[in-house]
């Protein structure tokens, strides 16, 4: 009963926040509800028995959100001291917001001990005496070594591919010398001045 209940909890909370994350005006508010819906999915993984990929989505997928964070912030010129004014007055939503992700985590963590959701074995069934990681890796190298190449090398393509997008020839773009700039010495690249006081500096 647990882990059903578990479970609409879940899945109701990823699907407002996703929509929260595509609805919300504000750049920093739509970082802040994807985090919650990584938070609810990774939940949903471990319901499932799929506790390495709800690992993967809490350190590879929210870790990450930092990045896009710093990318919203640079490109999108967030007003910071605008925010800050309001942080006292947001500060009971965001305390609430932290007990709820606190109470689901041993929520989670009450409903995997009572039993998971085994719907890993009608799909790839595996000895039952293996963890989830050691699982993972039986299946990618035995059963879908094929798959698991051919997307490493579709991957490769598409790096090889943006790295060419990138240095073709275009219109009014200098292209890179990395010759010349390898064989570049400091005492061309630096000039050092030692201006006097209160002169300034000769551009």
């Amino acid at each position: 009963m647990i882990q059903t209940i578990a479970f609409y909890l879940f899945a109701t909370l990823v699907i407002a926040s996703g929509a929260l994350t595509v609805f919300a005006r504000n750049p920093v508010h739509s970082v802040l509800w994807l985090i919650l819906a990584f938070f609810n999915a990774a939940g949903l993984m471990i319901l499932l028995g799929a506790e390495f990929i709800a690992m993967l989505l809490i350190i590879v997928y929210v870790g990450a959100v930092a990045v896009l964070f710093l990318f919203v912030v640079m490109m999108l010129d967030v007003d910071f001291a605008e925010l800050r004014a309001g942080f006292v007055r947001y500060l009971p939503l965001g305390a609430l917001l932290a007990i709820v992700l606190a109470v689901e985590i041993v929520f989670a963590i009450g409903a995997w001990s009572a039993g998971a959701i085994n719907m890993g074995a009608r799909i790839a069934p595996v000895a039952s005496d293996v963890s989830n990681t050691q699982a993972i890796g039986q299946l990618l190298y035995t059963r879908y070594i094929f798959l698991f190449e051919a997307a490493g090398i579709i991957l490769l393509v598409a790096m090889v591919g943006a790295i060419v997008l990138t240095h073709r020839k275009r219109g009014g773009v200098k292209p890179q010398d990395i010759g010349h700039q390898v064989r570049r010495r400091p005492e061309d690249a630096t000039r050092l001045t030692r201006p006097e006081s209160g002169q300034g500096v000769e551009l």
